[in-house]
């Protein structure tokens, strides 16, 4: 029998592939968007709740202002969000989605569904268990 491969015995060679096929499989339905897939992470966190400040935000998605910033500017320069100061800190930012922005959630509403159907054999337990997973993985590694 032959023995695995020393790359596929380390579990970070796993998360790598899925996840830049996970990101493959939006780029699709989200070119007809205009949007990358860290855009549309932000998006997803704005339809949430609109009027977070840039520091909430990078919370959710694990992502510094250094990486946040560039993001934000894109979407606002396509007018899909605002950045305005906070009246109470002038420090701190607050993204606030403009009309367009919030009228692209109702064509953007069809794409996990549109992803999803791409893993065929998965039942509704394997993808509920992979969530799962994904979620102690996230929990243990940002040391939450």
């Amino acid at each position: 029998m032959e023995k695995e491969s020393v790359l596929k015995q380390d579990p970070g060679y796993n998360f790598y592939v899925a996840s830049r096929l996970i990101t493959q499989a939006y780029r699709e339905p989200l070119e007809v968007l205009g949007l990358t897939y860290p855009q549309y992470l932000v998006m997803l966190v704005l339809w949430e709740q609109d009027g977070q400040m840039v520091s909430q935000i990078g919370d959710k998605l694990q992502l510094d202002s250094g990486t946040l910033t560039p993001l934000l500017k894109r979407l606002e320069a396509s007018n899909l969000v605002k950045r305005e100061r906070s009246e109470e800190d002038e420090r701190k930012v607050v993204i606030q989605l403009t009309y367009p922005g919030k009228s692209l959630k109702n064509k953007a509403e069809s794409i996990p569904e549109t992803v999803m159907e791409r893993l065929k054999r998965w039942t509704e337990r394997d993808k509920s268990r992979l969530r799962s997973l994904m979620d102690k993985v996230i929990e243990d590694l940002s040391g939450q």
